[in-house]
């Protein structure tokens, strides 16, 4: 399956290349820009179907994702599920809260959806919201996982459609291609 996605990536220029800054604060020469994979309605319903399709027996109520990357993963899974679908999204301080009338009953069981995950921030504060209101994390579940295996334990099965080693470099530990050029942070803020 990676490099059916990988390809997919490609043929729609999701893949980019250069000198990115990663909502993480990592550096990167790779950036998977997802919403231009998932502004392709017929590939999103296909990508999330089958990360959806891996999530079947995990036997969950509800999906909520982190905005702003997560809301069509999480609504093509949740679709494809036949689950209702909610997010989290940011407030002025750029923490994630639950808005619009969402709310979250104790005992309901999430799963929870995301595009990409590097070091798992997002996602870790979408299940603080879940956890802190009763509810239950069945599984979190990315697109791609390109943490290297570096993620931190969710506490929940975590399911990833691929998972791709791309190099990633702190701030201060540049290689020199990447040290004179300066970094973008094509993603969400």
């Amino acid at each position: 399956m990676s490099q059916e996605l990988l390809d997919l990536f490609r043929q729609t220029n999701a893949l980019l290349e250069g000198h990115f800054v990663l909502r993480s604060g990592l550096h990167s020469r790779q950036f998977f820009q997802c919403a231009l994979l998932l502004q392709h309605t017929p590939i999103a319903a296909k990508v999330c179907g089958m990360l959806a399709e891996k999530l079947r027996a995990i036997g969950a109520d509800r999906v909520i994702s982190p905005a702003l990357g997560g809301i069509i993963v999480g609504h093509e899974v949740a679709r494809s599920l036949e689950l209702p679908h909610i997010f989290a999204e940011k407030d002025d301080a750029g923490r994630l809260v639950l808005r619009r009338g969402f709310e979250i009953r104790p005992g309901d069981r999430f799963i929870v959806a995301e595009d990409v995950v590097t070091r798992g921030g997002r996602v870790q504060e979408t299940l603080e919201i879940v956890r802190s209101r009763g509810g239950i994390v069945a599984a979190v579940a990315a697109i791609v996982d390109r943490s290297g295996g570096n993620l931190p334990d969710f506490g929940a099965p975590f399911v990833a459609l691929t998972q791709l080693n791309v190099e990633t470099f702190e701030a201060d530990q540049l290689p020199p291609d990447l040290a004179q050029t300066p970094g973008i942070k094509p993603g969400s803020k």
